[in-house]
């Protein structure tokens, strides 16, 4: 069996869902061939038990020979064995194609959000995103799950009908046209059912983004008393999901009672007709058996039928919702030449344009402003993020024209707001598992995050939360940084990596990191002069310009109008500081 996750899921079509739902199929399309091949097995075996009943009844018991009633009855033992063992087989194969099918979309959507960065949460709502990994991927696997039995389904009612038309064509035609004719009033139900699945989608993925949304926001609302109006929200869209959960309830319950219902009146006019023509004796009663059989047999094909129309419903408007998430574009993609462009020298310089800063290889740079927005979007175009990064060149080069893989291993930002995921700390901390125990202890250090450390029962092995719920502010702040330092990257830029931590550890940090990024380049956001004050440069940001530069000693004490803006800049961050 092929592990999971795939080394690569593909590249998929995304014209319309149909084409989606294809090549997802090729992409499978052994193990559906093989899954098929068994369906068909297990369902054409069950279909020869009636007619193998049939022969015995006729040839063994009304005409008394023994001979035949033992071979046939031999013959009825081997098609029970062969439907156990095909079912089994066909089974395992279903299971299997469910979840390639299901996780080949949940890793599309996981490899497509890691691409497009912060473009897919800006263009579709989370709840959206949320519900495709939970659900429409499930949906969509459910198709496949199926598939075979539905195959299976028609080779063995092809034989059936064949059967019965040798019996009696009378009776033949009957279950030839009744089956389909059966099917297509289902339709009618089918069809709103759909359109009611696709609403109660579309509310369930309101109120997957609803409660996202507030999760993160929590601590912002309680602080603001706006958690009962959130809440008042969340009520009102869970009533919304389950009014129309209840009318997709009853259009199913409308839906799996005909499947009963239709297939029993079938069942009843095949069984009559069957006893009249024996009456007659134009069937012998081991095919009256037979007919019986067929026409309580056929209730299996035919629900696989509408249980397949009902699956391939799902998945389509599962497919739809996928595609839309996949559909949104990266604010960045390489053309085919920037693909294969070289990388400057790691002396080259970093220049913004725009602000007119030049970063020097090797060196502690400083960036204050009085806004802190200005200074984000500047590392925001240094790191080559965002939509507008006109205007900044390596080494004369426009980043632009450089491989964005390549550029991402060389510029590295660590942004404001620290991110953590679940999974040890050691992984969280070492995504790509490439540095031992000693260096992650020794990153930590430089971060101040000894005391983080100490606080867990089995060290780098403990379990972080999801976002990190169970580290304070300032704690997730250090481990962001710890993770930054262990990327190793030549550039590093880092915005406000201390703002929620006290005047002590800021101390602590400013120091270490200086030494610990010595001969690299370390681009720095803040205001704090306990950080200022170990950077080898430091520049001032006015209205997106650099107006200002040197070190923090020399701006602090020059009598020019620069300076005087930079002093009440970072006087403002010392009284932050101090009120930490």
């Amino acid at each position: 069996m092929r592990p999971l996750p795939y080394e690569h899921p593909g590249t998929p079509e995304l014209s319309s869902p149909m084409a989606f739902l294809g090549w997802v199929g090729r992409g499978q399309w052994r193990t559906l061939v093989v899954g098929v091949a068994f369906g068909i097995l297990w369902m054409v075996a069950q279909a020869l038990i009636p007619a193998t009943i049939s022969q015995a009844i006729d040839q063994g018991i009304i005409a008394g020979d023994s001979g035949a009633l033992w071979r046939w009855s031999a013959a009825l033992l081997g098609l029970a064995a062969l439907t156990a063992l095909a079912g089994a087989a066909r089974h395992q194969l279903a299971v299997t194609n469910w979840l390639r099918a299901a996780f080949r979309s949940v890793q599309l959507i996981g490899w497509h959000g890691a691409n497009t960065g912060e473009a897919l949460p800006r263009d579709t709502p989370t709840g959206d995103v949320v519900a495709a990994v939970a659900s429409d991927s499930m949906r969509l696997g459910g198709l496949y799950d199926v598939t075979a039995r539905f195959a299976g389904a028609i080779v063995s009612y092809v034989v059936v009908a064949i059967i019965l038309l040798r019996a009696s064509q009378p009776l033949g035609l009957v279950v030839l046209i009744g089956v389909p004719v059966l099917v297509g009033l289902l339709s009618f139900i089918v069809r709103p059912l759909q359109r009611r699945q696709a609403q109660q989608r579309e509310e369930s993925g309101r109120l997957i983004g609803l409660g996202a949304d507030t999760v993160a926001g929590l601590r912002v609302l309680r602080g603001i008393g706006g958690e009962a109006t959130f809440l008042n929200r969340y009520a009102a869209q869970s009533q919304q999901v389950r009014e129309v959960g209840f009318r997709v309830a009853g259009m199913q319950a409308a839906l799996d009672s005909a499947q009963v219902l239709l297939p029993g009146v079938f069942v009843v006019l095949v069984t009559w007709l069957g006893a009249r023509f024996a009456i007659d004796g134009r069937i012998t009663p081991g095919q009256l058996v037979a007919f019986y059989g067929y026409s309580a047999f056929l209730v299996m094909p035919l629900r696989t039928a509408t249980e397949f129309v009902d699956r391939a419903t799902r998945a389509f408007i599962g497919a739809r919702k996928i595609i839309k998430v996949l559909r949104v574009e990266p604010d960045h993609v390489d053309s085919p030449d920037t693909a294969t462009a070289s990388m400057p020298p790691r002396s080259a310089l970093l220049v913004d344009q725009r602000s007119g800063l030049v970063v020097q290889p090797g060196q502690f740079l400083a960036v204050v402003s009085g806004r802190p927005e200005e200074s984000a979007a500047l590392a925001d175009r240094l790191g080559r993020f965002g939509t507008d990064v006109s205007g900044v060149t390596l080494g004369g080069i426009p980043l632009t024209d450089l491989p964005l893989r390549k550029l991402r291993q060389r510029i590295l930002v660590s942004e404001t707001d620290p991110r953590l995921f679940t999974g040890t700390l050691r992984e969280e901390l070492d995504p790509s598992s490439t540095h031992q125990d000693a260096e992650i202890l020794d990153a930590l250090a430089v971060a101040s995050g000894e005391d983080v450390l100490e606080a867990l029962a089995d060290g780098l092995d403990s379990e972080v939360e999801e976002r990190g719920r169970s580290f304070s502010g300032g704690q997730r702040q250090r481990l962001v940084l710890t993770r930054a330092l262990l990327a190793e990257a030549p550039i590093l830029v880092l915005v406000e990596p201390t703002s929620a931590v006290d005047a002590h550890t800021e101390t602590r940090i400013a120091a270490r990191l200086a030494e610990f990024r010595a001969g690299e380049t370390t681009v720095v956001m803040t205001a704090s002069p306990l950080v200022l004050d170990r950077a080898d440069r430091v520049v001032l940001l006015d209205e997106g310009r650099v107006v200002a530069e040197g070190t923090h000693h020399e701006l602090m004490h020059r009598g020019d109008e620069a300076s005087a803006a930079y002093r009440a800049v970072v006087v403002r961050g010392a009284d932050e500081e101090a009120r930490r």
